[in-house]
């Protein structure tokens, strides 16, 4: 089998065509130009799909809040203008005649990892990816978690730090994104404009970054506890680009271990193994 694998995110659309094992053939990436709304966004995967032949039906990862029943947007923020209420499935199935599925990025980089990287051995697990938000995904019994409406692990909501006049101050990604990195590492330097960057002075032993990166890790670790404590999952996988770092990665660990209660000392908290490829395989998933 022949799926068309699309991941939709705020900056890139990565395609491909992948088989059943998750090998990956034709691989593809183009800016979103998520700044012309969700219309033109539509336009774009059109053209994408015809530009690829002979493939079996089709599998989408995109940003946002997503119905996956009916496959269409329940909400995106300004970051995909005129997204929300975008009926993919409908508009795609009528277009091409193939089989379309959609599902939420995060929650299809959880499936990719499940089908094909780090989770395959896990029943029950978080994935949590720290990028400008952070993304989250529940898998219990080896399916995914989307509670009442479909919009379950929001973990990036949870307050973390309390202030009462206005409590969205207080969110986890606010201060545990990596957008939250980097906006506190442009306050030592304009030149820290990436966690690439901000990861290469760590490297170099930069004392400033050291102690960003430590209480970095703390709030990142502050958000982990909590989830701990409520899922008791066996694993948690860790993505988004920082997280690609072990270094990083085991420090989170560390920390975490320092902070929960004993009985839940046996989490294990793993970098995702996909990279970016996650969610275009996790999208390929949706049709196995």
């Amino acid at each position: 089998m022949k799926i068309l694998a699309i991941d939709i995110g705020g900056t890139k659309i990565k395609s491909c065509i992948s088989d059943e094992n998750g090998k990956i053939d034709s691989f593809r990436e183009i800016d979103t130009e998520s700044e012309k709304g969700g219309r033109a966004l539509v336009q774009k995967l059109i053209d994408i799909i015809k530009d690829y032949g002979g493939f079996d039906c089709i599998g989408i990862s995109t940003a946002g809040q997503v119905d996956s029943d009916k496959g269409y947007i329940i909400y995106a923020n300004e970051n995909l203008p005129g997204y929300t209420g975008t009926k993919l499935k409908e508009i795609l199935e009528d277009k091409f005649n193939k089989s379309v599925k959609v599902e939420n990025d995060v929650n299809a980089a959880a499936l990719g990892e499940k089908y094909f990287g780090s989770a395959k051995d896990s029943d029950s697990f978080l994935c949590l990816t720290y990028g400008t938000g952070i993304g989250g995904a529940i898998f219990i019994d080896s399916k995914i978690y989307k509670g009442e409406s479909g919009v379950a692990a929001e973990f990036g909501h949870i307050i973390t730090h309390p202030f009462k006049e206005n409590p969205s101050f207080g969110y986890y990604e606010k201060y545990a994104s990596t957008k939250a990195l980097v906006n506190r590492a442009k306050e030592i330097s304009e030149d820290y404009s990436s966690g690439k960057i901000i990861f290469g002075e760590f490297e170099k032993g930069n004392s400033d970054i050291k102690k960003l990166i430590d209480d970095w890790v703390f709030e990142v670790s502050l958000g982990l506890v909590s989830l701990i404590h409520i899922f008791n999952p066996s694993n948690i996988v860790l993505g988004g680009g920082i997280m690609e770092q072990e270094k990083i990665v085991r420090l989170v660990r560390e920390k975490v271990k320092t902070m929960i209660i004993e009985s839940f000392l046996d989490v294990n908290i793993i970098k995702a193994s996909l990279g970016n490829k996650a969610g275009l395989l996790g999208a390929a998933s949706l049709h196995l």
